[in-house]
Parts: C-alpha cells; structure tokens; sequence
C-alpha cells in the first residue's frame, strides 16, 4: 500500500487498499483478455488459411470440371472414352479433397 508520506486516516486506508485491489484485479483482468484475444486472433488466423486452402482446391476443382466438359464434348464426338474416364476419376479425387479439406 502506498503511503506517499501523508499522514491518512483509517478510512482513507482502506479506501486506497480498496483502490489498489480493484487496480489489480482489472490489471489480471486486463492480461486475461490479452490473451484470450491473441488465442482468437490465432484461431480466426487458421480459419483464414483454412479458408484460403478450400477457395485454391475449388479453384482446381473448377478448373477441372471445365476440362471435364471439354473432354466429355470431345468423346461424345468420337474421341477417347479412356481419356475422359481418366479425368472423370481426377474430378471424384479432387472433390474428395474438398470435402476432406472442409472436415478439418
């Protein structure tokens, strides 16, 4: 307790120790919600990149579907079924990943 070298009186005593535990207690207080924010900032931070991954994997995925639909017009047209059973097995794995991806 601080006395500043005034004379206080008993009320004033308490009152100040009062004052100095409430002041300590926001102190911890205070220092809770620090950390307690950096814990958020660190779970919205792999959120994002969670986030991130997902829009790059749909990103491939459309990718692919356009191909698939390029290679499916061209076997359609006589060209070859190997060739478009081959992406078509590209597109399942890669939709997969997505899903696994968004389970994380």
């Amino acid at each position: 307790m601080y006395n500043f070298g005034v004379v206080m009186t008993e009320e004033e005593k308490k009152l100040l120790s009062t004052f100095e535990t409430q002041l300590r207690h926001l102190m911890y207080l205070h220092d809770e919600l620090k950390r307690e924010n950096a814990g958020l900032r660190k779970l919205l931070d792999n959120e994002k990149l969670k986030n991130e991954k997902v829009q790059a994997q749909y990103d491939e995925l459309e990718v692919s579907y356009t191909n698939l639909k390029t290679a499916t017009a061209i076997s359609l047209n006589g060209s070859d079924v190997k060739e478009t059973k081959l992406r078509l097995s590209k597109l399942v794995r890669e939709v997969d990943k997505c899903i696994a991806l968004l389970n994380e």
